[in-house]
């Protein structure tokens, strides 16, 4: 059976950013690494939903505020 575990290069700067990240003393980095990368998965599906509703919205913005009426207001 194969091993399931590898050695990466971390830059130091990046170490000292996972010890202040760790939930616990004990927590491992490869615990800490797979929550990280979790919640990012997470943050990025959220983040291509609310681009999704921003592309979707821009037609509808474009008409309620790009007419002639609200134009008034920016001679104000």
């Amino acid at each position: 059976m194969a091993a399931r575990e590898s050695t990466i290069l971390i830059d130091k700067r990046v170490i000292e950013l996972l010890k202040e990240t760790k939930d616990y003393p004990k927590q491992t980095y490869n615990e800490l690494l797979e929550k990280m990368a979790k919640i990012f998965l997470v943050l990025k599906k959220r983040n291509q939903y609310d681009e999704f509703l921003h592309k979707i919205q821009q037609p509808k913005m474009k008409e309620l505020w790009g007419n002639k009426e609200d134009e008034f207001w920016d001679e104000i």
